[in-house]
Order: structure tokens, then sequence, then C-alpha cells
């Protein structure tokens, strides 16, 4: 029987001829790189992100946190997970969890472990976001003050299997929650 190959990304660090700041947002900034590729070179624009956190919270009867909130450029209410941006400096992304679970959802966890991190579109941006599996849900000791789009944040308890069959019908879209969702239910057939 032949090996199995471990499949991993590779790192590779092409020589950046020259990067230049295209635009300069409140949250994130564009970036035009030239980059010795190759025989020649190539220009790639992208979004230079802060990265990101999500949370699978899942309670006692299998049932995962879902939140549904209006996403301008999609022109949609979409269901999510708990997540929001790594833009405090220094700040673990696993702290940057457990505050994102108590402002967006008025809820926290006991327990908490990683379970999968992944870029969200390689060839326009550079986020990478970590979503960490929270368990031993109770109530938050403070209800969040919300503002803007985070105001009618709609928060629904789904019992997993339902978000897997919401994510596979094509019901639900959102690449976050759907990573996060399937991977808990890859996690529970394995375990």
């Amino acid at each position: 029987m032949p090996e199995r190959t471990l499949l991993k990304d590779e790192p590779l660090e092409p020589e950046v001829v020259a990067s230049d700041l295209v635009y300069k947002g409140w949250v994130w900034d564009v970036r035009s790189d030239r980059v010795a590729y190759g025989d020649g070179e190539i220009v790639r624009e992208y979004v230079a992100h802060t990265g990101a956190v999500a949370v699978l919270a899942l309670d006692d009867q299998d049932r995962v946190l879902l939140i549904q909130q209006y996403r301008h450029p999609i022109r949609h209410r979409d269901w999510e997970l708990p997540a929001g941006l790594l833009d405090i400096a220094g700040e673990d992304p696993l702290a940057a969890a457990q505050r994102e679970l108590a402002e967006e959802a008025d809820v926290t966890a006991a327990h908490w472990e990683h379970l999968v991190s992944s870029w969200t579109t390689p060839g326009g941006n550079d986020e990478m976001i970590h979503i960490y599996l929270a368990t031993g849900i109770a109530v938050a000791p403070a209800v969040h003050a919300r503002e803007d789009e985070e105001a009618d944040i709609r928060v629904e308890w789904v019992p997993l299997a339902d978000a897997v069959d919401a994510v596979l019908g094509g019901r639900m879209h959102n690449g976050i929650l759907s990573i996060g969702v399937l991977a808990a239910s890859a996690k529970r057939t394995r375990s």
C-alpha cells in the first residue's frame, strides 16, 4: 500500500520588489505588491487584514449558537458565528474569541479549544481567522451595548445537525460559519 502524503500548506517568500499602500481604510488597507516570481514579476493587489477570530459555541443539547446580522457588501442578513477582528495590539486570539462571544451573544464558556484556522480569501486578502470551540455555556454577567449593524443582531440556538444541513443544502453561505459547523460536525464524528 502506498504511503499517505501529509497534506500541508507550504510557506513561500518570493522577493517583494515594491509594496505600495493604495488605500488607507478605517479597518483595512489595500496594498499593491510587485513580486519577483518565476522568470519575471507579477503585481498583486490585496486587502491587508488584521486577522480575526470566530466562536462555535455548543451547548449541552448539541445546539450551536448562530447570530444573524446585516452585512452591507452582500446586502443580506446572513447567519454567522460570533466573530471579530484581532484589532487590539498584542491581544491573544483566544482572549479575543472570549471577548467576542460575550460582546455579540451575551454568553461565556467554561471550556475552550482551537477548532480550525483558515485564510478566508487568500487570492484577495491576507486574513487568517481562528475558530474556537466553546462549551460549558453560561449567560454573561453583563449585557453588551451594541450599535450600528450589531444593534439588531438576532441570536439563535440551532441543532448542530440542522446547521450542517443548512450549509450543505445551500441555505447558509457564510464561509466562516460553514467551516466551523462542518469542522465541529467532523470532530464529533471522529470522536
